[in-house]
């Protein structure tokens, strides 16, 4: 049920102050980290700090992401959609530096040792598939790009339902364990992808009864 009856909306300096707000955090925090890491203020391990650190603020924001179309038709308003491109484009952003964290400073960029990783340890791959579907989403999320998909651009980003689980279970299965810390990722995954779910129900029922509605002659 919606908040409010009338739909709110921010004047356009209110928008541009919050993406400036979350543009300084993300790429901030980002720029420290690796900072922190580079001049040793990470403690005893500085390379699994940061890649630990990368890798959860990845899944936050992408958690995030998935809440701005909920979170526009509660209000109601449009105003959460405005920050949806720019929001998933950081949660890209975070587990590429979460990849390239553990390839260049890790492994030393060693292929041989990569391959090897790959093939011993399948929740890497999991991983590297939520990545490679993440930067697919990025590459194709401007505008023009979608006007030029149509249809197919919806389709192709539907995949984040998809990419969401993918993180969890790479997360889990690095973990070894999928209580602790990883549960309550998961909770909050099913909370948020519960509306998408009860939707598609509802649309694949309707599509069954109409299939089955006997055809008058």
């Amino acid at each position: 049920m919606p908040l409010r009856k009338k739909p709110l909306r921010l004047p356009i300096w209110q928008r541009r102050t919050l993406k400036a707000i979350i543009h300084s955090v993300a790429s901030g925090y980002l720029f420290w980290l690796f900072y922190a890491g580079v001049n040793d203020l990470l403690g005893p391990d500085p390379v699994e700090v940061l890649i630990n650190e990368t890798g959860i603020w990845a899944i936050h924001i992408l958690l995030f992401t998935l809440t701005l179309s909920p979170l526009a038709k509660w209000l109601p308003s449009p105003e959460p959609i405005q920050f949806r491109r720019l929001v998933g484009v950081y949660s890209f952003v975070y587990a590429f530096a979460h990849f390239f964290t553990y390839v260049f400073f890790e492994l030393q960029l060693d292929m041989a040792l990569v391959l090897s990783e790959i093939v011993s340890r399948p929740y890497i791959v999991v991983g590297m598939i939520a990545l490679i579907l993440l930067l697919a989403l990025t590459a194709t999320s401007f505008k023009r790009i979608q006007r030029k998909m149509g249809k197919r651009w919806q389709s192709l980003h539907n995949t984040v339902y998809l990419i969401l689980p993918l993180t969890l279970l790479h997360f889990s299965w690095s973990q070894k364990t999928f209580w602790q810390e990883p549960i309550w990722y998961w909770l909050i995954g099913l909370v948020v992808l519960s509306p998408r779910v009860k939707a598609w129900m509802v649309r694949r029922q309707r599509d069954r009864k109409r299939k089955t509605k006997p055809q008058l002659a």
